[in-house]
């Protein structure tokens, strides 16, 4: 039988050869780790450290519970735990039971040797929930019951192991270690491939919005967005040099066009792992931020994580231990292109979790790009894309890669933050291509990564860019148009734009990338706003204006991200969780309380089907006709037109 025993405000028990330690953790919420080892470790990974709350603990000869707030948890003499609503009676969420000797345990440990297990943590499934957030998945899904999900990091897959229910909780695996998640209709497991602890968070709330809260409120919420980066973001893969960079910014001002950010991308170094301009082909970066914050314009430089054995860097970094290294074999961890067309290089990443190689690039960085004046960086490929994938074989500074691998995009955001505070900075931002739990908190913005031009990738960005809201990433975008090709002159190409420019207008950052066809010099097609034809310029021009007139909307929504975890971008649900049809709509979204978004995801569609939510009246942006809520409205979407709606008592203007 479980002996329980109270400890510092926790509840603690062993279990065999296993030790448990339940205790509250910020509002409403309750943290549980566990472990065959001697000790259970102060490791916090995601979570910050929080006061005790003043939970009431109650220790029976037979069971233990723990209440905080609206959360409850209990533990039963065999040492299965659930949690409760406070009060009610009925489990949020529950351990499986196991009725013989061959049935898995509810918590399961499978030694690799010394402290690390192959750890499994199961838990009851139930008919009728739904499942949201965990990052961002190309799946094209909302709801993620059902799904199995790689607990990895990979391009266009961000693992941040947070999920959402409709049960009204919220539930965090703390657990940097590769692994996975399957939410199957018999059963939930989480797994790590190689871990030292089981170690989870649990929240309650009566809303999503509360959810979100209580979890930004323990893994840290975004600084304010800086004010310039709520405007059009302007990119593509790639200008090669300073003259082709600041013609392209010239001629948008020539233009009278909107535009905060211009973005100079890779190989604008001589290496990977230079870290610093070509000074061929970029003679006076001094001179050119200078000209561009005169036309309003901040530069953004392409940082990777990846050092060529060519850099003037690799001897030095690699004597003093700042690159991730190999457990057996060659340092070698990816092959890509060199500058030179048709070369291919062999890549090292430098190893972010040393704060001695945090430090060590953010100097380079410093010397090389912000003396300069830059101050916006965009951390590409930091998932690391690793070639081959074998996580098992990289080690750390700060681990073996099965065990702290998914760390590696907070640690690489963690230098340009540090660094930039260290400057005395506050206005910060950095683009990313993959994140983690938490890495709001060192003011990380996501995009989507390297998708594809297509009517299905765009309608795979809504529901990625719903569940990487609610995993606490409010500062979100996509390359508009896809990544991967598309040709400037293609009409089917050009209607994709038109309607992905109209999402994106209603992304909280509105950016443009792309690697155009063709590729030629190491550089893509044109992919500026007047690149497409004059009937999508003239449509497009009318949405960058109208994303100008939002931008006091977007700051106010950005505030409440900053000061409260709300997501600009939300799904239906967020601001609507009694209705309950809003928990199945995945082509729909909110942006802010007050302005409904459905976008146009399909080829050559002339109208489209728009939910509107009870409870409220809505006015068509467009018409300025009232319509009561509840109402399935059709909407007419000729190539000009997003349907969009307003609450009718918000008074937002979005037309002219």
């Amino acid at each position: 039988m479980v002996q329980f025993q109270k400890n510092k405000g926790a509840i603690e028990f062993r279990h065999e050869h296993e030790k448990v330690r339940m205790e509250p953790w910020g509002t409403d919420s309750i943290r549980v780790r566990a472990t065959i080892n001697p000790e259970i470790l102060d490791r916090n990974f995601a979570l910050l450290d929080q006061p005790v709350e003043a939970a009431e603990i109650s220790l029976a000869e037979n069971s233990a519970s723990l209440k905080n707030g609206k959360i409850e948890g209990e533990v039963s003499s065999d040492g299965r735990i659930r949690f409760l609503k406070a009060g009610s009676g009925t489990p949020l969420i529950e351990e499986i039971s196991f009725h013989s000797l061959l049935w898995p345990f509810a918590r399961d440990y499978k030694s690799l040797g010394s402290e690390l297990c192959k750890i499994a943590c199961r838990f009851k499934a139930y008919d009728g929930e739904k499942i949201y957030g965990l990052g961002q998945h190309r799946h094209g899904l909302l709801n993620q019951k059902g799904c199995v999900l790689p607990l990895e990091q990979r391009n266009c897959e961000i693992n941040i192991p947070f999920a959402l229910s409709n049960r009204g909780y919220g539930f965090l695996w703390n657990n940097p270690a590769i692994g996975r998640v399957e939410f199957a209709a018999n059963g939930t497991t989480w797994t790590a491939d190689a871990c030292r602890q089981i170690d989870y968070w649990i929240t309650c709330a009566d809303t999503p919005a509360g959810i979100i809260e209580n979890y930004t409120s323990v893994t840290g919420r975004a600084p304010m967005l800086p004010e310039f980066a709520s405007g059009f973001w302007q990119s593509k893969a790639r200008y090669r040099s300073q003259d082709e960079l600041l013609t392209v910014a010239r001629e948008y001002k020539k233009r009278g066009l909107p535009i905060s950010v211009i973005v100079s991308d890779f190989f604008h170094y001589v290496h990977m792992g230079d870290w610093k301009f070509d000074p061929v082909e970029w003679q006076d970066p001094e001179g050119m931020v200078r000209e561009l914050e005169k036309m309003g314009i901040k530069l953004m430089v392409s940082i990777w994580p990846t050092v060529s054995p060519m850099s003037e860097n690799y001897i030095d970094m690699n004597e003093r231990g700042l690159l991730v290294q190999s457990e057996r074999g060659k340092n070698i961890y990816n092959k890509f292109k060199r500058k030179a067309v048709g070369d291919v290089d062999y890549l090292h990443y430098y190893d972010p979790s040393n704060p001695e190689a945090r430090k060590y690039v953010w100097e380079k960085v410093r010397e090389n790009y912000y003396r300069h004046g830059i101050k916006i960086w965009w951390l590409d490929a930091i998932e690391p894309e690793l070639y081959p994938n074998h996580p098992e074989n990289v080690r750390f500074y700060a681990g073996n890669g099965l065990e702290v691998g998914n760390l590696y995009p907070i640690w690489a955001q963690l230098a340009f933050y540090e660094g930039m505070k260290s400057e005395g900075e506050d206005e910060i931002i950095t683009l990313c291509r993959s994140a983690w739990a938490g890495s709001q908190k060192y003011a990380a913005a996501v995009w989507s990564g390297d998708i594809f031009p297509t009517f299905e990738s765009l309608r795979q960005q809504v529901s990625a860019g719903m569940n990487i809201a609610l995993s606490g990433i409010p500062w979100w975008t996509t390359d508009i148009g896809g990544f991967v090709g598309g040709k400037p002159e293609d009409p089917g190409f050009r209607e994709l734009i038109v309607r992905w420019f109209q999402y994106g207008a209603f992304c909280p950052l509105f950016r443009l990338h792309g690697a155009r066809d063709p590729w030629k010099d190491g550089s893509g097609a044109a992919n500026e706003v007047w690149s497409f034809g004059e009937e999508a310029y003239t449509i497009i021009k009318k949405y960058m204006f109208l994303r100008e007139r939002l931008r006091p909307y977007i700051m106010v929504q950005m505030k409440a991200a900053h000061e409260k975890g709300t997501p600009v971008m939300r799904p239906m649900f967020y601001d609507f969780p009694h209705e309950e049809k809003m928990w199945e709509i995945d082509d729909q979204y909110m942006f802010g309380p007050d302005i409904l978004v459905a976008p146009i995801l399909h080829e050559g569609a002339s109208q489209r089907k728009v939910r509107l939510p009870s409870g409220c009246d809505w006015v068509d942006a467009w018409t300025g006709t009232k319509i009561p809520g509840g109402d399935k409205v059709t909407a007419e979407t000729p190539l000009d037109r997003i349907p969009l709606y307003t609450r009718a008592s918000s008074n937002i203007q979005i037309m002219d």
